[in-house]
């Protein structure tokens, strides 16, 4: 039975989601890695982003040994065909692209050999490690990452879930200067229960330095619109230590 004196609360706002402003992590461009398979889809993503409330996208591709051996070049180019795109589209989104790098042989080989990396803003670069095990070498790496003068954005650390019982290594990372970067959809449990809590640990720990959504797809996109996500989000922003807007 209809109870009239009921009060339904009000859905969230679809801006709510994209509270941040900017988003410093996604795989936008098409045809480039596991992400956007083709321009279309990619169009399709932005409008959804931007629906979301998002107004700058700094999309950020793969570089992972000889999986996804993209180079500044090939990003560059992919990056001015979608702009071209998203102009002819009328889209009022402001696109720019850095990388996600995979800290392995090939990434240290680039150190080595002193070629510049990509970065999401001023020296900050977007690195990611092994989702299954540790990694060996991954603090020397690190160290030479910012002994080159960038500062390491720690992609996903919740989804590292090995880490559950090993958190010290978090502390670790944020005494040597290692910023971190919440996936807003582990907020919400899409990776799992155990990713969601390490979220709201690491949360809680207001250890979070930056917000990305890691869009790959249209599933991803549609998970963005999660009520739940509007508010969580807030909680986070509310510790004013996040710097998307900064960005």
């Amino acid at each position: 039975m209809l109870n009239i004196f009921s009060r339904s609360k009000p859905a969230a706002s679809k801006k709510d989601f994209g509270l941040p402003g900017t988003d410093i992590h996604s795989h936008l461009l098409p045809g480039i890695d596991d992400g956007s398979p083709d321009m279309q889809t990619s169009l399709k993503l932005i409008r959804g982003m931007v629906d979301l409330g998002y107004t700058k996208l700094i999309t950020t591709p793969h570089i992972m040994g000889d999986i996804y051996k993209n180079t500044p070049e090939i990003i560059s180019g992919k990056l001015e065909l979608l702009r071209a795109a998203v102009k002819t589209e009328g889209i009022d989104v402001e696109i720019n692209a850095a990388a996600e790098y995979f800290l392995d042989d090939y990434v240290a080989g680039l150190l080595k050999a002193g070629e510049p990396l990509l970065t999401i803003s001023g020296k900050m670069i977007l690195v990611e490690f092994s989702l299954a095990y540790p990694s060996h070498g991954l603090k020397d790496i690190l160290f030479e990452l910012q002994m080159q003068g960038y500062l390491p954005v720690i992609a996903h650390p919740e989804r590292y879930i090995y880490l559950e019982r090993h958190k010290e290594f978090y502390e670790e990372l944020k005494d040597i200067g290692c910023l971190f970067q919440l996936n807003v959809l582990s907020l919400t449990g899409h990776y799992g229960k155990s990713v969601q809590e390490l979220a709201q640990y690491l949360a809680k720990k207001e250890y979070y330095d930056l917000v990305g959504t890691d869009l790959h797809n249209v599933r991803h996109l549609e998970a963005l619109q999660n009520p739940a996500l509007g508010t969580a989000l807030k909680k986070i922003l509310a510790t004013g230590k996040i710097r998307n807007q900064d960005l």
